[in-house]
């Protein structure tokens, strides 16, 4: 098994490192929403990004004139899902707030505005159609050593910025009435958070898809959120729940010729249910 995926290499090296720099990023970022009872956000967020991508394709087709070869192009609809998820997640998190309206009211809003617009606008495209399905099932082949660059150095940026900023954003999460009596602007990091999400699953959906998208967002803090016991490690575990289960997920996807994608959220999916089912013995021994 471990002789045909290494000899797959060869032709699948950019699919692979990609899946595995999106799962590393996406389990970083995803600790900020599990840790503050957001995960929900994340879907609306790759649903947003689908719309993004679903205009974008939209005005290329019946809008931009062909002399404007940019609005036809992949970067186009790159920059339509990252702008698309960044609204939605600045909407989720400061419009909740400022009309005090329930963070999930508003999730829900923008995933079933954007799941409905993004079918209705390509529903006379055919191409349209087969790449919004294809988004939302999740193929992560066709990834290209630019991808590879791109989602490796955002991956390390991040690391980098909670390492540096690690002692505030865990106040911000944990205690926010407490981090702004110490004088932390809470309304600025609520931002930086809602930037940092948006921007990591704009660019995630484009290459990933929403399935993994989303997948490798929530399963691996959740797994986390259930093995440690304070928020910190969290940030250490979930990235190595995601890429070691990634790498496991796609040298099985190899063997028995199985979409990566989809293993790696059901493998994600079953670790889930044994950390639950840890967490629950734990109570029961006292030990919690």
């Amino acid at each position: 098994m471990i002789g045909e995926f290494l000899s797959s290499w060869p032709l699948f090296q950019n699919t692979y490192l990609v899946g595995w720099s999106i799962a590393l990023l996406l389990s970083l970022v995803g600790v900020l929403a599990v840790a503050r009872d957001q995960i929900f956000v994340g879907a609306a967020m790759s649903q947003a990004s689908t719309l993004g991508i679903a205009l974008a394709m939209w005005i290329g087709a019946w809008i931009a004139p062909a002399t404007l070869p940019w609005f036809h192009s992949d970067e186009f609809l790159s920059a339509m899902a990252v702008a698309f998820s960044l609204v939605a997640a600045l909407i989720t998190g400061g419009w909740a707030e400022a009309d005090r309206e329930s963070h999930e009211a508003i999730t829900g809003w923008v995933f079933l505005l954007s799941a409905s617009l993004s079918i209705l606008i390509v529903s006379r495209s055919p191409h349209g159609l087969e790449e919004i399905h294809r988004l939302l099932s999740s193929s992560i082949i066709g990834a290209t050593r630019a991808d590879v660059w791109g989602f490796s150095a955002l991956a390390a940026m991040t690391a980098l910025f909670l390492a540096a900023t690690h002692r505030r954003t865990l106040l911000f999460l944990m205690d926010p009435a407490m981090a702004a009596a110490v004088g932390m602007h809470t309304s600025r990091w609520a931002a930086i958070i809602s930037t940092l999400l948006g921007l990591a699953v704009g660019l995630s959906i484009r290459s990933a898809g929403m399935l993994y998208t989303f997948g490798c967002l929530v399963l691996p803090a959740l797994v986390a959120k259930n093995v440690c016991r304070e928020v910190g490690p969290m940030f250490l575990v979930a990235p190595v729940v995601a890429v070691l289960t990634g790498a496991i997920a796609f040298v099985l996807a190899n063997h028995y010729d199985y979409p990566p994608a989809q293993m790696t959220v059901a493998l994600l999916s079953l670790l889930l249910t044994i950390a639950w089912l840890f967490r629950r013995l734990r109570q029961v021994n006292g030990m919690f």
